[in-house]
């Protein structure tokens, strides 16, 4: 940070991201280099041959260029270690060493070129001669070929509007012209995140749905990246930073305040009862995915046991089953859940965007009408979780706001019109009128549950929702005081979904600009040392990660949008325009009812298996998940079957607890 500027355009490459791409190309360089040496001096007394003279001339030239070349890239190794990510001083002749590298490949490709053409000519030499020529040709091109896919992938398409000018202000440039030219940039931005995601998701259809969803992701996109001047080194190095710590608060912190406080005994009657409810709706949840997550969950028996019915003609009893055309889902769905073909009422798998697939099922062991909404399997889901702006609810309820995350209210519509205008809710209770309505979900499916739940209960009083790991901005702070009578959500570990919000990336976004921007260490250290911790484990950094009060009023200004187009020396800048305040399409929001968080007390290892970890059960406020966590398991923990181990381990500890003689007080005391 910042990004290099390069042929008078920035580029999503930083000065000090060459230490390792240098160290690995000076290693083939080197070796290369002393493979020709040893070539020439071992078969020069062999190139007496016609051509010869030819292949000593081109080796002999090989060898200097090569020599020159080692000496760049050691050149720029060396300078790009200097400094730290935010102090890019000691590496201002890193852009000149780059364009001396760059020039290089013109002779070097060049060079190449002639080799392999008098290899083609069929030189009568050693063959070991030849060999060896052909692997330098094929080396050099494999070098230069990977050259280009790199700078494919650093090309910034804003980079040409995003270079830096150079220091003070001009006088012309006033309010109105640096506020046309911000706008110009938003514009910009949000036009290149479109292309990037239509490009991504090429293969959804272009429908309506599909068009209002890419703008969506472009505007979400281009409001969060488009102000400030990171490279994704820079994110790495401050997940890393984050990372250690974090864990380096949490090693501080005495065991007595880690347990805030000790829930009484009707709350901890009410925990056990609705624990066993969300053991019970998980697998529903869990059916919903089909059969890709029962193949994954079984890899090696998981084919076999649901193959026959993957290949067996439909019967009348599959007339319900939708989208499925080889009822390879319906043969995991009724493995998964263990009940009979009858018990459903309708499935369907029918998925685009803002479209989500669901299943209705009769649940005769809870005296249940179920209804399990698909989490994210799908791009057409991406798109759908990436609608974050604000939606209002037309809900006939009295409250101050009723709003909601725009792409999974859509979903909960979608869902609510096939249940109920579609009659499959009418159906599923004419069979069983006596029975109340629970609907269920993970991850994006968690959400539309929630969403669908709010809908339904003016309708059915007694409707429960049950979301595991569900999406944390989702409702207005008034949805979710009113959802905490009928909605539990389950929540495991670090699990980043419930954590992930607009407003909670804005916070991570300023907190890897602090620990940036006050560590003192280059960013190789900084990359290496994080590597080493995430995988082995061992001391955080200690290095410092608060800054000073001064510094930290700087960094709440934009670093790379209003900055690049000097806003900031214009008469009418002030803070307030950054762009790093949350935009007033996205508002806070929040997960939706009660929450139930299973902590984990004793560790199996930094990836180990979470069968071998101990959970423990407990209600938790949504406070507790309004800053991303930041380790090896923030992503595995949201993982269904995961979970599912998690809530079966915690089921089972809590019943042998509650079978011991003498052990429910002291169960009571840490639950």
């Amino acid at each position: 940070m910042p990004g290099m500027v390069l042929f008078g355009r920035r580029w999503s490459l930083a000065s000090d991201d060459l230490v390792f791409p240098g160290s690995f190309e000076l290693f083939l360089r080197v070796l290369s280099w002393i493979a020709c040496l040893t070539l020439y001096l071992v078969h020069r007394r062999k190139l007496d041959c016609p051509g010869g003279i030819l292949l000593s001339t081109y080796l002999i030239v090989l060898l200097v260029l090569l020599a020159v070349i080692i000496c760049t890239v050691l050149a720029m190794v060396c300078v790009s270690m200097r400094g730290t990510i935010c102090n890019p001083g000691p590496r201002k002749s890193m852009a000149k060493l780059l364009y001396v590298r760059l020039a290089l490949f013109l002779p070097e490709m060049v060079w190449a070129s002639l080799g392999a053409f008098w290899v083609a000519k069929g030189i009568q030499c050693d063959k070991t001669v030849l060999i060896g020529i052909i692997t330098t040709v094929i080396v050099s091109w494999i070098v230069m070929a990977a050259t280009m896919v790199t700078i494919i992938f650093v090309f910034d398409p804003l980079g040409g509007k995003m270079t830096p000018h150079p220091p003070g202000c001009p006088e012309h440039l006033d309010s109105n012209n640096s506020s046309q030219l911000l706008t110009g940039l938003k514009t910009a931005a949000r036009s290149v995140w479109e292309t990037r995601v239509m490009f991504c998701c090429c293969c959804v259809g272009q429908d309506d749905n599909a068009r209002v969803a890419f703008s969506s992701a472009a505007d979400l996109f281009s409001t969060y990246f488009s102000d400030t001047d990171l490279v994704p080194s820079d994110i790495a190095a401050g997940f890393t930073l984050l990372h250690q710590q974090q864990d380096s608060i949490n090693n501080s912190l005495e065991p007595q305040e880690v347990i805030t406080h000790f829930p009484g005994q009707s709350q901890e009657a009410d925990l056990d009862a609705e624990v066993e409810n969300c053991h019970h709706f998980m697998p529903f949840a869990a059916a919903a995915y089909g059969w890709p997550l029962y193949i994954y969950r079984n890899p090696f028996t998981g084919l076999c046991r649901i193959g026959g019915d993957c290949c067996r003609n439909r019967e009348t009893e599959y007339d319900a089953v939708e989208g499925d055309q080889h009822n390879c889902h319906f043969a995991s769905i009724l493995k998964t859940t263990g009940l009979q073909y009858r018990d459903f009422i309708h499935i369907s798998f029918h998925d685009k965007v803002y479209e989500l697939p669901f299943i209705v099922v009769l649940d005769h062991r809870k005296e249940a009408v179920v209804v399990a909404v698909r989490g994210t399997m799908s791009l057409q889901d991406v798109l759908t979780d990436l609608s974050a702006e604000s939606e209002n609810l037309e809900l006939d309820i009295e409250l101050q706001d009723c709003v909601a995350h725009k792409g999974i209210a859509q979903a909960a519509r979608y869902v609510y019109r096939r249940l109920v205008n579609d009659g499959i809710l009418s159906q599923a209770f004419s069979i069983a009128p006596e029975y109340r309505l629970v609907l269920v979900g993970h991850s994006l499916g968690a959400g539309a549950a929630a969403l669908l739940a709010i809908m339904l209960r003016r309708a059915y009083p007694q409707v429960r929702a049950y979301a595991f790991s569900p999406p944390r901005g989702l409702l207005s702070k008034s949805l979710y005081e009113y959802s905490k009578d009928f909605i539990v959500s389950l929540i495991l570990g670090m699990d980043v979904i419930p954590r992930l919000s607009v407003t909670n990336m804005e916070d991570l976004k300023r907190r890897i600009l602090r620990v940036i921007a006050n560590c003192n260490k280059p960013k190789y250290k900084i990359l290496l040392h994080g590597c080493w911790y995430g995988l082995f484990g061992g001391s955080p950094d200690n290095s410092p990660t608060e800054l000073d009060e001064g510094n930290q009023r700087a960094l709440s200004q934009p670093l790379l949008g209003e900055q690049s187009l000097l806003t900031r020396c214009s008469p009418g800048y002030s803070s307030s325009d950054s762009l790093l305040d949350s935009p007033s399409k996205y508002p806070p929001l929040y997960p939706p009812g009660r929450i139930i968080h299973l902590e984990e007390e004793s560790g199996s290892g930094r990836f180990g298996c979470c069968s071998a970890a101990r959970y423990r059960a407990r209600w938790a406020h949504e406070a507790e998940f309004g800053k991303i966590l930041i380790g090896p398991k923030m992503l595995t923990d949201h993982l269904p079957d995961i979970l599912n181990q998690a809530l079966d381990r915690v089921v089972a500890d809590r019943t042998a607890c509650v079978s011991c003689p003498g052990q429910g007080g002291s169960h009571a005391a840490v639950s």
